[in-house]
Order: C-alpha cells, then structure tokens, then sequence
C-alpha cells in the first residue's frame, strides 16, 4: 500500500527541536527523557516509521513564523523567517543527495515516483513535496519566484494570529492588500494555495481573490469541534467547488471540543477522524476530495492525538 500524508513538518522537528528523524521513534524519545517541553518524549514521526507505516509520498513543509503572541515561539524577525525557511529546505536538499528521499516537482514526478514505490518501496525513497507553512519567510510577493525556483510547489498565507499577509486562526481580520499581489505570483506559477489556518475573513478574501487551484493540508469539520481552526461547512463546500482536496488532520485540538493544552486528556478515538472524513465526503458528494493530513509532530506527540 501506498499511504500519501498532506502534512508533515519534519524539518522542523530536524532542526528546531534537533530530532535524528533517520532514527526510530523510540530513540527519538529517549533522547528528549531529560526534557519538560510539551510534545518532548512523546513523538511519532521519523523516516524509518514513515517507511513502516508505508507513508511513501508526504507534503514537507518549511515552517518559520514571526513571533506574534508573546508565547516566545518562532522567530524575531521575517529575516530570520526567511533564514530559517532557507535551512529546512537544505536538509531536504540533503536528505535527497544522499538518497534518503526524492523531492517532487511536477505531476509527472510524482506519478513515477508511486509506481516505483509501489513496484519496489525499500529501495525507493520517500517522495517529498515541499510546501511552506506560514507565509513569514516570503519576504515580499515576488519572493514566491525564489521559493517555486527552489522547488516549493503551494503555500499557505498564514498560521496563528496576525501577519504581514492577513488574519490567521484566532485573528478577526482579512488578508492585507499585500496577499492580492502575491496571490496573483502564484496563479501565474500555476501554484496552489493552501486555505489552512486563514481566518473566517481572510478564508473569503482568498476565495475571492485567488483564482488558481486550491487545497486544505491539514483542516477538520467544525462541525464536530466548534471554534476557528475548523471549516464551517460552507467552507468546505466552496473548496470542494473549486475541486480542492481537505486532509484531516489527528490534532486533537481540531477533533475534541474545548480542548485546552496541557491540560485536557485526549478522549476522542480515531473514529472522530473517520466522522470528519465521512463528512466531507457527504458534503462533496463523493470520496475523491478528502484525504490525510495528519500533523503529526507539528509541536506536540501522542500526548494531543486520539488516545
């Protein structure tokens, strides 16, 4: 079997959080048993638990977002932002020259990349394409030229709260003029957006001011968890009018109603993945525009996913 994960942010679990993701998970944690963090002790990604689990294709992200909550996460400049985004994308480049994985730059690519996985998955590499997350490293709207250069091939604008380019999850506002201009770059390229962590606001903005191709990496139903992060239903049907994919995702925050980190206990089972699935597969009217995108590792472990 062939299993294609939406949204994997492994190179910043490589290099923020200074994870050996070439070894197996149960290395990973011993390794982090000195520390407190949230998310330390307790993850579930590495390469060779990927090729257990026969994720042979996965979307990588670059995720560098500009500190904006006073949490004390992320980086204290876009400069930085960028920099960071620049680092990701060579451990990719790295893993890729030395074998370990094959990153993906066009639909052909990718079609020959699953045959062969499919033909013969451990002599293949993992497929990667390379999305960023957080649009805090694209310095300005030509920046994009750079990045698709590079080998990205989508993007999402925003993540938590409010940045140069619009209003993300918990942010009231829409996109900023800014986003119009990128935007446009990015239909010329023929690269997709990723609908992901916009506001409600920004979320129509980008239906209105985007016309290329979109998708949702890693987004559930509001329906089932009744704030923000999740898609309204009219969300998800103007993405499925534009023949986008969603990939749900094992986040419990996104599954378990008024989940508060840190402190709630998972209680919700991997059948409330299934019920987000099934949902939009109602909603769409069939099974084609639903999909994985499980975040793991994206700043937690199993201590935030369905117990």
């Amino acid at each position: 079997m062939l299993i294609f994960d939406a949204h994997l942010d492994l190179a910043f679990n490589a290099l923020d959080w200074q994870r050996d993701l070439e070894t197996d998970v149960h290395s990973i944690r011993q390794s982090e048993a000195h520390l407190t963090e949230l998310g330390r002790k307790t993850g579930t990604v590495s390469l060779p638990e990927m090729r257990k689990g026969d994720i042979g294709l996965a979307v990588a992200t670059l995720f560098a977002r500009k500190r904006n909550d006073g949490s004390g996460f992320g980086c204290a400049t876009y400069e930085a932002c960028y920099g960071s985004g620049c680092g990701q994308l060579g451990y990719y480049h790295a893993l890729e020259q030395r074998g370990v994985a094959k990153i993906l730059k066009s639909g052909p690519e990718l079609s020959a990349h699953a045959a062969c996985w499919q033909k013969d998955s451990a002599n293949t590499p993992l497929g990667f394409l390379i999305s960023i997350e957080c649009a805090d490293m694209v310095r300005s709207p030509e920046d994009i030229f750079l990045w698709h250069a590079r080998g990205v091939r989508f993007i999402g604008l925003t993540h938590y709260n409010v940045n140069r380019y619009g209003g993300g999850t918990r942010a009231a506002e829409g996109l900023h003029p800014s986003a119009k201009q990128l935007l446009s770059n990015m239909e010329s390229l023929g690269m997709p957006l990723d609908m992901t962590h916009l506001s409600d606001r920004s979320f129509n903005d980008a239906i209105e001011w985007f016309h290329g191709p979109v998708l949702a990496s890693h987004n559930n139903a509001r329906k089932f968890c009744d704030w923000q992060r999740q898609f309204t239903d009219d969300q998800i049907r103007a993405i499925v009018k534009r023949e986008g994919v969603i990939g749900v995702a094992l986040d419990a925050i996104m599954l378990q109603p008024n989940w508060v980190r840190g402190v709630t206990l998972p209680e919700v089972t991997m059948d409330r993945l299934i019920d987000n699935m099934d949902h939009i597969c109602q909603l769409a009217g069939n099974p084609h525009q639903v999909a994985i995108g499980s975040d793991l590792d994206g700043g937690y472990g199993y201590e935030q996913t369905p117990k």
